[in-house]
Formats: C-alpha cells, structure tokens, sequence
C-alpha cells in the first residue's frame, strides 16, 4: 500500500496567511485539515481549487471556543488521522484605548483567539505525537510581538506571550520528537492588515510569505521572522533606549479600532 500522503492542520485557513499555507502545502502533495469558523465559504474556496476530499477536509470551528476546538480536533483525528503538523495560524487584531472600556473587552477576545486558541489549538495533538514519536507544532506569531506599538497594546501583548508561549512549550517537548516553530511574519497583505494607517514596510504578498514559511519548517528552524529585513528592524527596536523608542512612535498612526 502506499503510504499516506502527510497531514498539515491549519487553522484560520479560509483567508490570508491560513489560506496561503494551505495552498501551499496542499501543492507540495500533503493532506489537509482545514479549520474555520467560516466553513462554506473556505469549502467553496477549496473546491475552486480542486481539492479533493481525499487529501481535504473542511472542519467549521471557532478557535476561541475551546471546547469546539478540541471536539473538531478530535473528529479529524477519527476521519484524518493524527496530523504531522499542526499550525495554529488563526488570530485577529483590533486597535483598543485602554481609556474605553468596550476596548477591555476588545483585549479579553484578541487573547482569546491569539493566545488561548493557540493553545487549544496545539492541545489535543500533544498527547498522540508524543506516543507516536514525531510531530511539529507551528505557532504563527507575529514581529509586533516584540515590542508594543501604539494603539495595538492587545494585539502586541497577544503577539508577546505567543512568542513566549511557544518557547516555553518548545523547551517541554524537547527530545520527545515533537518540534514546535515558531514563526513571526511582518507585514502580509491581507484584509487583516488592509485598514491600517501606517506604513508597512516590506509588506508581502500571501503566498510569498507562505512559501518562505514552509522552507523554514522544512529546513527545520524552531524560529523564523519573515522576511528577514523585518527580523533586523524588530532587533534594532529591541535595542533602542525607552526614550529613543518614544520619540520614534510618537504621533504614528493607531491601528483601527472595533467600530471605526
């Protein structure tokens, strides 16, 4: 019998960077597990594409729901299988004023997707890849991570403790044969990054990005920035003094808040 085709999870795949990956993986020849809270539109898309239900299925979810989560990663596993990579992919960002206190709220569901998504996300599989032996786990996180940005103090916060969260995770699993990645885009082109109101430098297109992505998880980085020029500008801002760093952001542009 041949052997079956490798199995990619990814949520937050009916857009963007989720719909890139997919796309990209499904063109090198693995199987997908695609997650969405939008599930018709991402099976309309999939059939468009001609992906066959053989190597792809459509799981509606909402990666801030843990316990759907967790029940839509355990149907894939009965019909799919237990994946050889999981990327957690999905997560939203909106501008809040911590002044405002619907923009509190704001914060509790940003966190909810980016960072408690991420790790229900990773949770169900942990187990299986353990016993079995291999695995990777991918965390999409994002160079706003690495310092905070005005205007994005949730969605910068969320970015922050998704680095730390998979750093941590990745030292736990150490030498259990599951590897955990984490990768940290720049500025993509996607309705996510389409409203806002500054520049972004070296902004890439989805499937750019999504193909420098999946050479560093073949390569077998446990950290990428992508595009490097983005991983150079996020040090030089690490290094910048308090007081030089203020002066740089001041008067800069804030990301788009809920009902703007």
């Amino acid at each position: 019998m041949p052997a079956r085709p490798p199995l990619v999870f990814i949520t937050g795949a009916s857009s963007g960077i989720g719909q890139a990956l997919a796309l990209r993986y499904w063109q090198a020849g693995h199987a997908l597990a695609l997650v969405a809270r939008r599930g018709e539109l991402l099976q309309a898309w999939c059939d468009a594409q001609g992906m066959a239900a053989d190597r792809c299925q459509v799981y509606a979810a909402d990666v801030g729901d843990v316990d759907g989560l967790i029940a839509t990663a355990q149907a894939c596993i009965a019909r799919q299988g237990v994946p050889d990579m999981v990327i957690a992919n999905a997560g939203i960002s909106i501008g809040m004023d911590s002044a405002v206190r619907r923009d509190l709220d704001v914060m509790a569901r940003i966190f909810a997707t980016n960072n408690i998504g991420l790790a229900a996300t990773f949770h169900p599989f942990i187990d299986a890849m353990r016993q079995r032996g291999h695995g990777r786990l991918v965390g999409v996180a994002s160079v706003a991570g690495i310092r905070g940005l005005p205007g994005s103090g949730a969605y910068c916060a969320s970015k922050a403790a998704a680095l730390s969260y998979c750093e941590s995770l990745r030292v736990e699993l150490r030498g259990s044969g599951v590897r955990v990645v984490t990768i940290a885009p720049g500025f993509v082109d996607t309705p996510m990054t389409r409203s806002n109101r500054y520049p972004m430098p070296f902004l890439m297109r989805p499937e750019d990005f999504a193909d420098r992505a999946f050479r560093a998880i073949e390569a077998g980085d446990s950290y990428r920035v992508i595009p490097w020029q983005m991983g150079w500008v996020a040090k030089l801002l690490r290094l910048l003094p308090n007081a030089g760093f203020d002066r740089l952001m001041a008067g800069r542009a804030r990301k788009v808040r809920e009902g703007e």
